[in-house]
């Protein structure tokens, strides 16, 4: 049987304790971007819920149909839905999923971000009009200049690895549009934040996560770890289990105040 959304990346849930974990991937990817996180937070004994951002793990034109604000909406739809089974939820999310989960922490009720591997701003950060006037000419770019696969440091992994071969110009506009949003809401958040980035990040550079904790001024509680042996995937590539039990001692530690 055809299936639209492609076959492994479909959504989960992890039923557990009362505190609940949304995890939310990232541009151009999949939920199963996060699903071994989501399955070790589970063994920790938390409920967990992996949503697909919309136009996401189907076909690109989806993506191209989709607008920043439609990426918020899944991510409250999340809430909604994982809101009835726990007493209160933290936000997990990989690069554009942390962008959305520090802009979403200041519009719900939450109890804490993990954001990784998040952009501050573009990589090739053009003002806003090139990139529209742009994407009117060009529908597709490509992801970066190195040959596929060649920052992941699990070789493994990356053969599993599912997203969208190139990024859709339209959403490229979309998302500047939603990093915007991000950049104005950090002086909003009052929630804790975990950071966690590589340091071989080739695709967003560390500097991203110092940008995002100098914002951070007036959350109640922000720490930033970086991690070595990884690309931008942090969730999947070989240091992933460092990252999963960072995330793991934050919501630990925050779950207990």
């Amino acid at each position: 049987m055809k299936t639209q959304i492609i076959p492994t990346t479909e959504p989960f849930f992890f039923p557990g304790g009362r505190t609940g974990v949304l995890l939310v991937h990232g541009f151009t990817g999949a939920p199963k971007e996060m699903r071994w996180m989501g399955e070790y937070l589970n063994e920790q004994g938390y409920t967990c819920l992996g949503i697909r951002l919309n136009g996401h793990a189907t076909n690109p034109k989806d993506m191209r149909r989709s607008c920043w604000t439609d990426w918020t909406a899944s991510v409250e739809d999340g809430i909604h839905l994982l809101s009835g089974s726990v007493d209160r939820i933290f936000l997990v999310g990989l690069s554009m999923g942390g962008a959305l989960s520090l802009l979403m922490s200041t519009r719900m009720n939450i109890a804490g971000v993990v954001a990784m591997s998040t952009p501050y701003q573009l990589p090739d950060d053009y003002p806003l009009w090139v990139l529209k006037v742009y994407s009117l000419f060009v529908r597709d770019t490509p992801k970066s200049k190195e040959v596929p696969g060649s920052s992941w440091f699990d070789k493994a992994a990356f053969a599993e690895h599912i997203s969208y071969p190139k990024n859709p110009m339209h959403s490229v506009v979309q998302l500047k549009l939603l990093l915007h949003e991000m950049q104005a809401a950090l002086t909003e958040i009052r929630k804790p934040v975990l950071l966690i980035h590589s340091k071989d990040d080739p695709y967003v550079l560390p500097e991203n996560m110092e940008k995002i904790y100098t914002g951070l001024v007036n959350a109640s509680d922000k720490t930033k770890v970086f991690v070595t042996g990884s690309g931008h995937v942090v969730t999947r590539d070989a240091a992933r289990h460092q990252v999963f039990e960072a995330a793991r001692d934050f919501i630990k530690r925050i779950d207990k105040t």
